[in-house]
């Protein structure tokens, strides 16, 4: 299995160096060069197995030889024995046909901990093996950072450095980055938005000479194999609910666009999926580029489902190299349109993505409304970028297909949005029930490539 970037121009990569490398030199997102491809047997095959086992069966085909069947399966092991639910990612029924399929139950309380957990594991055994030290930087809306940060702290081969929007995450977010007191992890607020913390983690990366100097990798969703992680679970929740004789939607509450394009990828592997609907907040840059085609940038608007405060939807890059055919040079002229604002999709392209994808956004006041909701009619407690998806969900047509809606985070995240929307005040785990008498440490920063740079060198110094 070889990797290629979005953008055509570097060279193709094992999975465990697309794995290490995160974003291409290029400047483009790794992709398998085809799509690996499960039979109707082997899907159905998966029916009973262990979350782990079904892992291992839909993983395998992009790790290659990578890692032996042992390797592999011990990984596998120690990625999730942290979490909280013996079935990893549970299914829970709200109404006819209507599920909701929990990503919560990992260490930090979020959907990233289901790939970030994986990756932690895949990093410390590659680089073992290869006797060498990176560092990791990532950019973060809230939930990737803690998932990283959980994920590598404490390991001999690793720094982490991790950039989050200044003001701009929930307070259970900020503490769950800054209260760790490993040494080779670090939290850094960042002035602006999101989008800014990704454009300066995208700068670094395509600066080959800083890039080198500090070995630098990366694990947001940029990273192929936080991808590659989010497709086992469109598999076990279809298959438990009758794939592959029966078809299944998925609602997905949208940020950066990997959750959902993981869900493209299990279907372009075979799982029987009939619709994937992007929900977004009112950031709904991805809705309006379905509804018209044009994708261009507005500015971020601050809400309760912060996660999905982004206008620049890094794995949208990865969606638009299968639109246009693999070509890397329209996607690199894409791309080059959406830094200066924005572009327009064409037609065929257009075609396509309405072809495999709906779309609704979510108000403020509809999330409070479905959060609400829920807890009165279901008894369930969502978290605001859960009731995104639940919403949107439920705006779509009826249909004898059961709809999954992804709950991506606990509500217990986001206490104060909560509270103020169903009187329930959701508490943190036993684990986590010290979070705010936990000492924090924060280092802030201006939104300026140089001073970010030398920071990064300060804080991996060794």
């Amino acid at each position: 299995m070889k990797y290629i970037s979005t953008r055509g121009q570097a060279p193709s990569l094992s999975f465990e160096d697309a794995m290490l490398s995160g974003l291409a030199t290029d400047g483009g997102l790794y992709i398998p060069q085809e799509w690996p491809s499960l039979s109707q047997d082997e899907i159905a095959a998966l029916a009973g197995l262990s979350y782990e086992d079904a892992a291992y069966r839909v993983i395998q085909p992009f790790v290659a030889d990578t890692f032996s069947e042992p390797e592999l399966r011990g990984i596998l092991k120690r990625a999730y024995a942290g979490f909280r639910h013996p079935a990893r990612v549970p299914l829970v029924q709200t109404g006819p046909n209507e599920f909701i399929a929990e990503l919560h139950h990992g260490p930090t309380l979020a959907f990233k901990d289901v790939a970030m957990q994986l990756i932690g594991q895949m990093f410390q055994f590659v680089l073992a093996r290869r006797g060498e030290r990176v560092t990791i930087v990532g950019a973060t809306s809230g939930d990737t950072g803690s998932a990283a940060i959980e994920a590598f702290k404490g390991l001999d081969a690793v720094d982490v450095v991790i950039l989050y929007p200044h003001g701009r995450v929930s307070d259970v977010q900020r503490r769950q980055m800054t209260t760790p007191s490993e040494a080779n992890v670090h939290a850094v607020a960042m002035d602006g938005d999101f989008d800014d913390c990704q454009a300066r983690l995208k700068d670094m990366f395509n600066d080959a000479d800083f890039r080198q100097q500090v070995k630098l990798a990366g694990v947001n969703s940029i990273n192929w194999a936080r991808v590659m992680a989010q497709v086992v679970y469109y598999f076990t929740t279809a298959v438990s609910l009758g794939a592959p004789h029966r078809k299944v939607s998925f609602t997905v509450p949208t940020g950066n666009f990997g959750d959902i394009f993981a869900g493209y990828v299990a279907k372009r592997m075979g799982l029987p999926i009939d619709r994937l609907v992007i929900a977004t907040n009112q950031n709904d840059i991805l809705h309006r580029t379905l509804q018209s085609g044009a994708h261009h940038k507005k500015g971020v608007e601050p809400s309760v489902s912060p996660s999905m405060d982004i206008q620049v939807s890094s794995n949208f890059e990865r969606l638009l190299f299968e639109l246009y055919d693999h070509e890397g040079e329209a996607v690199e002229q894409l791309m080059a349109e959406l830094s200066t604002g924005g572009f327009t999709l064409s037609q065929g392209a257009l075609s396509r993505l309405n072809a495999e994808f709906d779309s609704g956004s979510c108000s403020e006041a509809e999330t409070m409304a479905t959060i609400k909701a829920m807890y009165e009619t279901t008894g369930e407690v969502l978290c605001p970028h859960s009731a995104v998806a639940v919403k949107v969900a439920q705006d779509q047509p009826k249909s004898a297909t059961p709809m999954v809606a992804l709950a991506t985070a606990h509500a217990a995240k986001f206490p104060d949005a909560v509270a103020q929307a169903c009187g329930i005040r959701p508490d943190l785990p036993p684990h986590m029930a010290d979070l705010f008498e936990r000492e924090e440490r924060i280092t802030r920063a201006p939104d300026d490539l140089a001073a970010l740079k030398a920071l990064v060198i300060e804080k991996t110094a060794r």
